[in-house]
């Protein structure tokens, strides 16, 4: 089973109306310091898994989108559009594993502006998946 981030990199990247693209503006676990605008996806601690006989392989880990960009507005509009992309998206098998649902738990928020004066915005998402 894949970390949560590369297949959430992927759903991400079929989305051609976000433009993005693996290694290019797309990045997963760590943010380069070029290109200015990119999203960077981090996996974070999420809650333990199930421990149910009729729920074994019940998964529940969760994700932080970062975006950057050198345009505030133009970042949130990133942001918001990832949530609206990834919020209540469930039932969707990904490399084998199955999706049960995606849920924004928070953002989008600014986290801050980086040395080069550029907006960075975090937006959090938990997981259900098998």
């Amino acid at each position: 089973m894949n970390a949560g981030s590369v297949d959430v990199k992927e759903m991400l990247e079929a989305e051609s109306a976000l433009g993005l693209v693996f290694a290019i503006n797309l990045f997963v676990g760590k943010e380069p310091t070029s290109p200015s605008d990119c999203v960077t996806i981090f996996d974070t601690p999420g809650q333990p898994p199930q421990l149910s006989l009729s729920d074994q392989g019940l998964e529940y880990p969760s994700i932080q989108i970062r975006i950057r960009n050198k345009d505030y507005q133009a970042g949130w509009d990133i942001a918001n559009d990832i949530k609206n992309i990834l919020h209540g998206r469930g039932q969707e098998t990904w490399n084998g594993t199955l999706y049960t649902v995606i849920y924004c738990a928070s953002g989008p928020a600014l986290l801050d502006w980086d040395d080069n004066s550029r907006a960075r915005f975090v937006v959090n998402f938990n997981i259900v998946r098998r």
